[in-house]
């Protein structure tokens, strides 16, 4: 009887049931949102047993009270995602009112669910609320429990948010991080145990995002032969430096009849920058593409001739890899984990909120001659990487929990 037990043990060790729980996915009213966190559990779930908990917070429905950050809108329980076993579900919120009480109001809804699915290990991404949340509900099942921050959830804490950021980094049996500049900060801001802190580096699709004729793709998408082409990919907010790269773009417009700007993707800034456009004058060389397919998106990044991504702060910003991967440079904000991406052979990078220096940053990247095979031959690494350093972390924290280390407090 007992090598049967140790038997099933082993198995579960080697195929563990991992529950991950995440408040951001593609959803249909913003196909960008969470694109990283899909693909990583997509690739896990072919090494691992995993069911993702996709955790929402649900607003009432009153004027002035919902997030500014993201897109409005819930998905139902019917909600599904290619390649993930998905259940997603809501729990009661008001913005900036319940901010101290949203990772135990998820908690609640979350335990019951992981219960019926009995996993071996919780991992969550986004560190508060739903890292905190899944923290909790993992210590009241007896498992460990791992959470992953992806950016903004370590950079841009303040106040309140940066205390219960702090209380769920401490104690957990590992963190996960996308880049080491985040790694050193969630130990050197947030007191995370540096022996406990993983720094991975996110994958790309090469079967998406490679090198495709510029023509081409100029051709299907009704730009000009002749244009000079920036593009912007990601969610429209201030903190991406929207503001700042219509200034470069107004600046360098005025001096080249040929630049044209694509700003591919969606966000809560989409009719104000709607707005900028017009009364700038520049309607007709700027293109707003809405939120797109990862497949589309590479046809946009493959007919431009730079990509930019000028943040405010980022972990490890993937469209900058995937522009790369493209034979496209980029010029992007010296934040986070981008000095981890970019060099000399490959972009330029400038400092954030400096409208002057992203100016100057394109007009020198727009003037130079890149070598786009050069380029994608440097970005290789693969979801199916991530995956297997993720999976090697877990069984890492099982394998230590199966020897009885004592697990930290929420």
């Amino acid at each position: 009887m007992a090598g049967h037990t140790d038997g099933l043990r082993s198995m579960r060790l080697m195929m563990p049931r991992i529950a991950l729980v995440t408040p951001i996915l593609p959803v249909p009213h913003d196909q960008t949102r969470g694109r990283y966190i899909h693909e990583t559990a997509r690739a896990l779930s072919r090494l691992a047993q995993v069911r993702v908990f996709f955790q929402q917070a649900s607003y009432p429905r009153i004027p002035g009270l919902a997030p500014r950050s993201f897109l409005r809108g819930e998905v139902g329980e019917d909600y599904t995602l290619d390649g993930v076993d998905v259940e997603a579900y809501t729990y009661p919120a008001l913005p900036g009112i319940s901010r101290a009480t949203n990772g135990w109001m998820a908690s609640r809804a979350l335990v019951p669910r992981l219960r019926r699915f009995e996993p071996d290990i919780v991992l969550a991404y986004w560190v508060y609320p739903d890292g905190y949340a899944a923290k909790r509900a993992a210590r009241r099942l007896g498992v460990p429990c791992i959470v992953g921050a992806r950016g903004s959830d370590i950079h841009v804490r303040s106040g309140l948010n940066a205390h219960m950021t702090r209380r769920t980094l401490q104690g957990l049996d590992a963190v996960l991080t996308v880049s080491h500049a985040m790694r050193d900060t969630a130990v050197a801001t947030f007191g995370a145990d540096p022996g406990r802190v993983h720094p991975i580096v996110n994958g790309i699709d090469t079967g998406v995002f490679h090198p495709r004729d510029r023509q081409a793709m100029r051709a299907r998408l009704d730009v000009p032969a002749d244009a000079r082409l920036i593009a912007y990919v990601g969610r429209f907010v201030e903190a991406k430096g929207m503001r700042e790269l219509l200034q470069a773009f107004q600046a360098l417009a005025a001096q080249d009849p040929r630049l044209r700007l694509a700003l591919v993707g969606d966000g809560v800034m989409r009719e104000e920058l709607a707005g900028l456009v017009q009364a700038t004058g520049l309607g007709g060389r700027v293109t707003m593409t809405g939120g797109l397919e990862p497949a589309q998106v590479a046809e946009w990044i493959g007919a431009c001739d730079v990509l930019t991504l000028p943040s405010w702060s980022e972990g490890y910003p993937n469209v900058v890899v995937e522009g790369i991967a493209c034979g496209r440079p980029v010029v992007a904000t010296a934040v986070g984990g981008t000095g981890e991406i970019i060099d000399a052979g490959n972009g330029i990078m400038v400092p954030p909120r400096d409208a002057a220096a992203l100016e100057r940053g394109l007009a020198d990247a727009l003037a130079r001659t890149w070598d786009a095979d050069a380029l994608a031959a440097s970005a290789s690494r693969g979801w199916d990487d991530v995956a297997a350093d993720t999976l090697a972390v877990c069984r890492q924290v099982l394998a230590v929990r199966r020897h009885g280390v004592c697990l930290g407090s929420a």
